[in-house]
């Protein structure tokens, strides 16, 4: 009985971690949803750019279901858009709140 519960808190613990989005990951989340809207792409069509599904980047526009970008996506993005790296990151520091919320933690 205890190894059951020590497994559901266990899991219940990486399902809250996965859900955590921090500040700098939420603007590339946002970045890129404003980058596809303005050019008038679905998910579908982000999805092929990086090769992965609209289920995925439904996934990571989703508030409950906290899928994110990594620095690959973000290259083959760049790619596609002809844009750099560097345009899909804030230019001045938003991580202060990220450090505020591990302290309290």
């Amino acid at each position: 009985m205890y190894v059951h519960v020590f497994f559901i808190l266990l899991l219940f613990r990486y399902v809250n971690e996965q859900k955590h989005i921090s500040s700098i990951e939420q603007y590339v989340i946002d970045y890129v949803r404003d980058l596809r809207k303005n050019k008038n792409l679905s998910q579908d069509d982000i999805g092929n750019i990086i090769g992965k599904s609209k289920s995925f980047i439904g996934n990571i526009e989703s508030m409950n279901n906290r899928a994110k970008y990594n620095l690959s996506h973000i290259n083959l993005l760049a790619d596609y858009f002809n844009l750099s790296p560097r345009d899909f990151l804030p230019e001045k520091v938003i991580l202060k709140r990220d450090k505020i919320k591990k302290k309290n933690s």
